[in-house]
């Protein structure tokens, strides 16, 4: 599996970014691709992910009515967009793939137990 993210930069609060994960697998059976953020001097935590074969999605509580997940699977995309960005949303986004019978699972799960991972993208957003 090979991700490469894309789509960061420094915005305003309230402003909007979509960031773009392009998604080379052999096999997308079973596979749920997200996101993941690291802001500065914080662990790696959950944002979103998209279950690959039925679009079905699952949020942080953090993000959830301004960030929407999304995948296209004809060009072998995945997608998230970032709507009213706070300060506090600043980080390096990484984009993650591996196996989970639904979009909660790898919510669930924990950044340990994810296999694959892209480069991050970094987000910055300024009051």
């Amino acid at each position: 599996v090979q991700l490469q993210a894309s789509g960061g930069g420094s915005v305003q609060a309230g402003d909007s970014l979509k960031l773009s994960c392009a998604v080379s697998v052999r096999t997308f059976a079973h596979l749920a691709v997200g996101w993941y953020r690291q802001p500065p001097g914080k662990e790696r935590e959950f944002v979103a992910a998209i279950k690959w074969n039925d679009a079905s999605t699952h949020y942080a509580d953090s993000v959830k009515g301004r960030f929407t997940i999304s995948r296209v699977s004809a060009q072998n995309m995945a997608y998230l967009q970032m709507n009213d960005l706070k300060p506090e949303d600043t980080a390096l986004y990484y984009c993650a793939a591996d196996q989970f019978s639904a979009a909660r699972g790898m919510g669930n799960s924990g950044p340990t137990n994810v296999r694959y991972w892209g480069q991050g993208t970094q987000v910055t957003v300024s009051s």
